[in-house]
């Protein structure tokens, strides 16, 4: 079983819903990223979504592409975010790490070598927003030969068909993308949200998690009373932003949000 697969197996033994903060690394620069890490775990996160910085990032919003911007202009490269994650690492083994990218960085590195590299660093999974399974053949198969997690988004427009594709080669969770957009962008109608989640369950056997539009501690509450997991990404990233010139409070910081966060969450799981 894999870390992802475990770690949802303990909070559904236990009825909790997962929440799992997105951060990009290198934001605002190389030094805060692991100490932020640490933080968010003391502060009740149960996996990580990491972000590898793009030059491109198509389906984000400016908040969080603002977020490429400030950690490229740090220099920060695929293999830094690997060195992240291993030192990571060497303080908590169990708390899983997903990277959320794009393909071009890790084409350049070699499917075989990321692969290889992602899972000596303690990286548990995947989702490459612009490798569709159609087109991922090598891809998929490096990633499960190196026991790694393939993530992939679902929308509300994804039709039978499409999470019919998905199921066939996700492994870990899957990311229902609530609102219609990029990220940080739309109203999240959760009735809506209810529905495709009835969908997706009754064609996909994961966890699902929900994220896009989850910007506060009452509407986490509410998605986590429908979902596996609550996936906070903009949210965090624009109270980064903010504390920019002062990156030593910006763990404290996040740890306070996403606390409150995890309260909410856990209220919502127990009512």
């Amino acid at each position: 079983m894999s870390r992802i697969a475990g770690c949802f197996a303990d909070l559904a033994a236990r009825g909790r819903t997962a929440l799992i903060p997105f951060v990009t690394a290198g934001d605002p620069d190389l030094a805060t990223t692991v100490p932020l890490m640490h933080a968010m775990v003391a502060a009740g996160a149960d996996l990580i979504e990491l972000g590898v910085p793009f030059s491109d990032p198509m389906a984000d919003g400016p908040v969080i592409q603002r977020a490429s911007e400030r950690a490229l202009a740090h220099h920060t490269r695929l293999r830094d975010v690997l060195d992240m994650v291993r030192k990571f690492r060497e303080r908590d083994a169990a708390t899983p790490v997903i990277l959320m990218g794009y393909l071009n960085p890790i084409e350049i590195l070699g499917y075989a070598a990321f692969a290889a590299q992602a899972s000596a660093a303690g990286v548990d999974g995947i989702l490459v927003v612009d490798a569709p399974p159609e087109e991922s053949g090598e891809l998929v198969t490096s990633l499960r030969q190196a026991g790694i997690d393939l993530v992939y988004l679902l929308a509300p427009t994804s039709d039978e068909a499409r999470i019919r594709t998905i199921g066939a080669v996700a492994s870990g969770f899957v990311y229902y993308v609530s609102v219609k957009g990029v990220t940080g962008a739309g109203h999240l109608d959760l009735a809506d949200v209810d529905a495709k989640l009835a969908e997706i369950r009754r064609l996909i056997p994961l966890p699902v998690g929900v994220g896009f539009g989850i910007k506060d501690a009452e509407t986490a509450a509410r998605v986590a009373r429908m979902a596996d997991a609550v996936i906070v990404g903009s949210a965090i990233v624009g109270r980064i932003e903010a504390l920019t010139m002062k990156p030593e409070h910006i763990p404290a910081a996040i740890g306070d949000f996403l606390a409150g966060l995890r309260a909410a969450i856990d209220g919502a799981d127990r009512a």
